[in-house]
């Protein structure tokens, strides 16, 4: 799980040019604005997260005015309460990811020692924008556990990772910023399920449910059992009309596929597998951006990562994704070794 907030080391103090009331402090990867003089090397701190929903509570009322997102209400049903949305923003030129805290606001009794995930003391959720209406409809339950989130850990807080595989080759592809699809074939039964849930196949009113109807996922995932012996999943990014402002302007909603999961088997195909079974299935993946070397740094990654979308020259991209060409479980992660690094432009463009 993510944690939103921990307790964490700075390891830096930079100063801003020309700002006299601010600097920069790094913390686990991140580059964070603070007020001058308030944190020293190696002082414990309070760090939040991009994506934090704080509550309203005292010690971020100073957040008011530049944070505060009111509750989300669908279908007259409140999704997500209100609070103080952490985001990436510039200051004075200095790109800022996240907040840092004294250890002072803490509960009574939280643990202090670093890396403890403080999350749940604070009361902090994630932020997560509403769905679009098209993609609203019948649910059956949650996410099903036989299949693997697709939720990647950012770069920022895997240095060890970094370290760790220094000299290896990572494939990469680009990040696209939609909605997580996921179809599978289990059991001799078909389903189609959001980022958080598992949707009714029958109702043909939600997008989902109409995208793979038209791309034939049905018989496409059945085939693969009767052809190879296993059952699939596959996993996507739903772009297009109505799906986060349609960015890459298309005219319809499609399917980009970034994983293939052998459910049988609970494994992850390998770079080549997929490739070659995307093209018996007729699937689009991600675009591919190659493969890279690992012999960079956070910063560089995220250097790296800026650049325009392949799926649509004008806009720049989410960020990039890397992965072995094979499966591989890491210690760091507590799963498979993958990663993503998000573009600090994308971010800011689009005030997310």
């Amino acid at each position: 799980m993510r944690k939103l907030a921990s307790i964490q080391a700075v390891n830096a103090v930079e100063p801003i040019p020309n700002a006299d009331a601010i600097e920069r402090v790094r913390v686990l990867g991140w580059w964070v604005v603070c007020k001058k003089g308030e944190f020293q090397p190696g002082d414990p701190v309070v760090y939040c997260e991009i994506d934090s929903l704080l509550l309203e509570l005292p010690p971020f009322e100073f957040l008011r005015k530049s944070c505060y997102k009111p509750a989300i209400v669908q279908g007259g049903q409140e999704i997500q309460r209100a609070g103080f949305r952490i985001k990436t923003v510039r200051l004075r030129g200095q790109v800022s990811q996240g907040i840092c805290f004294p250890l002072g606001i803490l509960p009574p009794g939280t643990p202090t020692e670093i890396g403890s995930d403080v999350t749940d003391a604070l009361g902090i959720i994630k932020h997560d924008p509403p769905l679009p209406a098209s993609l609203s409809g019948k649910v059956k339950g949650p996410f099903p556990g036989f299949i693997p989130k697709t939720d990647e850990t950012r770069v920022q807080v895997l240095e060890g990772v970094l370290l760790r595989n220094r000299g290896r080759t990572f494939h990469v592809t680009e990040k696209l910023d939609g909605s997580s699809f996921t179809a599978f074939w289990r059991d001799g039964a078909f389903g189609v399920c959001s980022r958080n849930l598992l949707l009714d196949e029958a109702d043909e009113t939600h997008g989902f449910v109409k995208l793979a109807l038209r791309l034939d996922l049905p018989a496409k995932l059945a085939g693969v059992r009767e052809r190879h012996g296993f059952d699939l999943a596959i996993q996507g990014e739903a772009i297009g009309s109505g799906i986060q402002g349609n960015r890459y302007a298309r005219k319809e909603i499609e399917l980009h596929v970034f994983t293939l999961f052998d459910i049988s088997g609970h494994r992850l195909l390998s770079r080549d597998e997929s490739v070659a079974l995307m093209a018996e299935l007729g699937l689009t993946a991600v675009p591919d951006l190659g493969t890279l070397e690992l012999n960079h740094g956070v910063d560089e990654l995220v250097e790296f990562a800026a650049g325009a979308s392949v799926l649509n020259p004008l806009v720049p991209r989410e960020g990039v994704v890397l992965r072995p060409p094979t499966e591989e479980i890491d210690p760091d992660l507590g799963g498979r070794l993958s990663f993503k690094v998000i573009n600090p432009q994308f971010l800011l463009k689009f005030d997310e």
